[in-house]
């Protein structure tokens, strides 16, 4: 895990050196229950009858004087019911646009064990890529992952309808796969790039879309070659 986090690392610092100054690239790591911060909301640790309204849509304090500095916070009544939920391994690097509001305009996935675990965590999966790419945001998925074999190029295609003559071959393990959606002819078409890897090979060069821009280059084996020299990994 710790290798993802360093790859993703070095992706976004090689985008970062190489993209107009509109975009940024940002990591976004999450590893199952431990959730980072800006994903979920950690229980609030003063009472909500400290945090009252004036209906100016302040908090107030000392005297009820607003402070136009803090933004509303609601106290919620008593909840109906509270229940556990399981959050997937992500290794992501996400590249927003920061002259339209930060959106985001691509997405790479770095693939972990657990993405490949089991079959609703597989499909998870493909339906975050989907979803995406129904959004018009231009998606890489890079998996070196060798000990679990399946290909969720193949469960992005099973989960989208596709036509199953556009799967990789089920022998392919590792690979990655670059993904441009695209209006051609009155038609909403999404163009791939699908790549088998092998062990002691060069990883490819690849076409990252950016929605709204057009495609850069991303080298993975630069950036993978930098993890490794980062991690120490000979």
């Amino acid at each position: 895990m710790s290798f993802h986090f360093s790859w993703a690392v070095a992706i976004m610092e090689a985008l970062n050196r190489r993209l107009p100054t509109r975009f940024l690239a940002e990591n976004q790591i999450h590893l199952g229950r431990q959730v980072a911060a800006d994903v979920i909301e950690y229980e609030q640790t003063r009472n909500d009858d400290e945090l009252l309204q004036n209906g100016t849509g302040y908090s107030t304090h000392e005297g009820g004087v607003a402070t136009a500095a803090e933004p509303v916070i609601f106290a919620p009544p008593e909840v109906t019911a509270t229940f556990e939920i399981e959050y997937d391994d992500a290794f992501e690097v996400k590249i927003c646009d920061l002259e339209r509001g930060q959106r985001i305009v691509a997405v790479i996935e770095l693939v972990s064990p657990s993405n490949k675990d089991r079959p609703e965590e597989r499909e998870t999966f493909g339906l975050k890529v989907l979803s995406y790419l129904k959004s018009g945001i231009g998606v890489m998925i890079v998996d070196i992952v060798t000990d679990k074999h399946f290909n969720l190029h193949n469960e992005v295609i099973r989960v989208g309808r596709t036509d199953s003559k556009f799967n990789m071959s089920d022998s392919s393990a590792i690979y990655a796969a670059a993904y441009r959606p695209v209006r051609r002819k009155e038609q909403n078409l999404v163009d791939a790039w699908t790549r088998e890897l092998s062990l002691g090979v060069a990883l490819p060069v690849l076409p990252l879309a950016l929605k709204g821009f057009g495609c850069i280059s991303l080298d993975l084996e630069a950036t993978y070659a930098e993890a490794c020299l980062k991690s120490r990994i000979p």
